[in-house]
């Protein structure tokens, strides 16, 4: 099941802007506490870097990942998730828009 709206958080207003803009996301906090993003990477090929476990939810579009360690490209459309260890990398490939929520673990 996709997730489409987060209700009562504190968003951060500034955008967080990656690669020359190809990845554009803004942070916001659940009232529980919870921290989360959410963002869209437009075409190209990308490696992210990773500090807390990550959990990759696609909202809209789609993508190709491959973590590190790995030597397979896995495809990913809406309603998919992956995740992704602390202090890891994963590489991403995205044709036309990839919508996504990271979910910080």
């Amino acid at each position: 099941m996709t997730t489409t709206q987060f209700d009562n958080v504190s968003l951060t207003t500034k955008a967080n802007v990656y690669f020359d803009g190809k990845c554009v996301s803004h942070s916001f906090t659940l009232a529980d506490g919870t921290k989360k993003s959410v963002g869209v990477v437009l075409a190209s090929s990308l490696t992210f870097g990773t500090g807390a476990p990550e959990i990759m939810e696609c909202v809209g579009g789609g993508c190709e990942y491959k973590l590190t360690g790995s030597d397979t490209w896995v495809a990913q459309a809406e309603g998919d998730q992956f995740s992704v260890p602390g202090n890891s990398k994963f590489d991403i490939r995205v044709a036309e828009a990839y919508h996504y929520i990271c979910h910080y673990a």
